[in-house]
């Protein structure tokens, strides 16, 4: 069973984390990449474990259940002790449609009710700043809670007992009790009465948006929470799309893998518009490329384009450690990702990939044109220019380059879909100008990528290792799935790299050692390969096998080990999300079977 047995919450603004006992124990303020004013999940710099906690206690604890309401953002928490007593918390945050625009305030609702006996319950909110370091100053109305630190200032309204809440005293709950912890203003109306008109309106907008979506026949309601889950990911002022919520949940245990993913890597973002594209969900990519548009305009034309960047278009995102324990005080907890000073020549391929529909989709209000197109060049020619060149790769080694043959693939895919737009748009001498350098790659591809003695590609140019990152060949179009020398791929990929069901990224130590846990989009990157391969009953088993993992509310994480099962990595992570929907979409039989 996975510890990290947390709920997601959000509006697309802000999101949260609540654990089975209805304590939220992580949320960025006034940004998903923020200062975590709830960060009890990575510790506290206090002896206090309640600090860094939003916490409503039912006294006598004895088990709890949790479920999201179907096809919402909004969790349910009931907590039960032996005397039979029992209350429900919900805990959402607000988000639908309002005077003809979007509303998703910064303020998180969370509901509690008694639903059997007499329980007595005890509200902790320990909102903590500057990464705990900050204990803020409390003042109180007749109808609210204030925590002043420094330029911050938040206000706790409720129906609640003021004098219990702040003493933390335990009282008895006899009716609906709301909190709406937000920016320092008054609210339009009554505590209670505005959260459960929220509460309405947000369960609303989810159940429409859910509507929507085009599903496949099995598997629906693993698709859509990972569909829901994607889209609280992603920052839609901006249309950045981080690749989870959190920062520091190591990859495996005291292993120092602890990052901080609350930021835009351009190659997630690709898989995550192209995921909720398979299922009729527009709105995100359309974001999405608004955010595009914006980095490449920001680019000053030079070698180094960042893999990512912060969700309002930071460049610079200096990595730094904090003084806070740690997941389980396994340490340290970093700030910032190193990452952005990476060369990471992929970048190219996920850029062009992530744009190429909105060239040739009639659904989308604002079609890309031929001006669109020549910024796009400029980015073929440096895919061109970088696609035999030493870097990072996709898994952004730290202390070590190599051409790596994913990079060089994804420039080659930059090339092709280049060529295919060209096409289409009319441009005949463009698209043939591309189409000689797509071949240009491939050709160095087939040369330098591939190893006779091994009869396989390998990760780099000359080399003799492999990693999981070549399964995508067949799945970005470089080469047929039933070509022998990617099927020998393929099996000797999962030779080396397969653990029972799970797959690791690589083999070969790194610059942390030799990897400990399966890592899971490679995973589904072999389920796809399998289902392209015609191999559907292995990939369903292994498909399965991948659900079983999830949390128990429907989760993944980035790791698992694979003996045990057990979540690691930063949650919920993006690209496993992203699995579970290309995996049923691939893998699914038809609604002809019902309908």
């Amino acid at each position: 069973m996975s510890s990290l047995e947390l709920a997601l919450i959000g509006n697309c603004a802000i999101a949260g984390l609540v654990d089975r006992k209805g304590r939220i124990v992580w949320t960025c303020w006034p940004r998903l990449d923020g200062d975590p004013i709830f960060h009890a999940l990575l510790g506290t710099s206090t002896d206090n474990p309640h600090d860094g906690a939003f916490t409503i206690e039912l006294e006598g604890f004895a088990r709890s259940e949790q479920v999201y309401d179907e096809n919402t953002a909004i969790v349910r928490t009931r907590l039960f002790n032996s005397d039979g007593d029992a209350i429900e918390i919900a805990d959402f945050m607000p988000r639908f449609e309002a005077r003809g625009r979007s509303f998703r305030p910064t303020a998180l609702v969370r509901r509690v009710r008694p639903i059997a006996g007499r329980p007595r319950i005890r509200v902790r909110c320990r909102p903590r700043f500057d990464w705990g370091r900050i204990t803020p100053a409390v003042t109180t109305g007749s109808n609210h809670i204030r925590y002043v630190g420094g330029d911050v200032v938040l206000r706790l309204n409720t129906n609640a007992p003021i004098t219990y809440l702040r003493e933390e005293t335990a009282f008895l709950i006899d009716r609906s009790l709301s909190f709406y912890l937000g920016p320092d203003e008054t609210l339009t109306d009554g505590a209670d009465t505005l959260c459960r008109m929220f509460e309405e309106n947000t369960a609303e907008h989810w159940r429409r948006w859910t509507r929507r979506l085009s599903l496949p026949f099995e598997w629906q309601e693993a698709v859509i929470r990972a569909a829901i889950t994607l889209k609280l990911n992603t920052f839609e002022e901006t249309g950045a799309i981080i690749a989870a919520v959190t920062t520091s949940v190591p990859e495996a245990a005291n292993t120092s893998r602890n990052w901080d993913y609350r930021y835009c890597w351009l190659r997630d973002a690709f898989f995550v518009i192209r995921a909720l594209n398979s299922l009729s969900e527009m709105e995100t990519m359309e974001n999405y490329l608004r955010y595009l548009q914006n980095v490449i305009a920001g680019w000053d034309g030079g070698e180094h384009f960042q893999p990512l960047y912060g969700i309002a278009l930071e460049r610079h995102l200096t990595e730094e450690i904090v003084d806070l324990p740690g997941y389980r005080g396994m340490g340290p907890v970093r700030v910032g990702n190193q990452a952005w000073e990476h060369h990471q020549y992929d970048v190219y391929g996920n850029i062009v990939l992530g744009a190429a529909q909105a060239f040739v989709d009639k659904r989308l209000l604002n079609p890309a044109g031929v001006e669109s197109f020549a910024v796009m060049e400029r980015i073929g020619e440096e895919a061109f220019r970088c696609h035999d060149r030493p870097d990072a790769g996709m898994w952004e080694l730290r202390f070590r380059a190599r051409v790596h043959t994913t990079s060089s693939l994804m420039c080659w895919a930059a090339l092709d879909r280049l060529a295919k737009v060209a096409q289409h748009l009319g441009l005949g001498e463009r698209a043939s100008y591309w189409r000689g350098r797509a071949e240009t790659v491939r050709a160095a591809i087939m040369d330098k990528g591939w190893n006779n003695s091994l009869g396989t590609f390998v990760e780099s140019f000359g080399g003799n290792d492999l990693d999981a990152g070549l399964l995508l060949m067949a799945e970005v179009n470089f080469i047929d799935p039933k070509d022998p020398r990617f099927v020998a791929t393929v099996d000797a990929i999962a030779a080396k790299l397969r653990r029972g069901n799970h797959m690791f990224r690589y083999h070969a130590a790194d610059d942390f050692g030799e990897p400990e846990n399966a890592f899971n989009i490679c995973t589904f990157w072999y389920i796809d390969a399998l289902a392209r391969m015609g191999r559907r009953d292995e990939a369903r088993e292994i498909y399965e096998t991948m659900l079983a993992c999830r949390n128990h509310v429907g989760l993944l994480s980035e790791d698992v080990t694979t003996a045990t099962g057990e979540l690691w990595g930063n949650f919920p992570q993006t690209y496993s999300m992203v699995g579970i929907i290309n995996g049923a979409v691939r893998l699914s039989g038809g609604w002809d079977r019902v309908v």
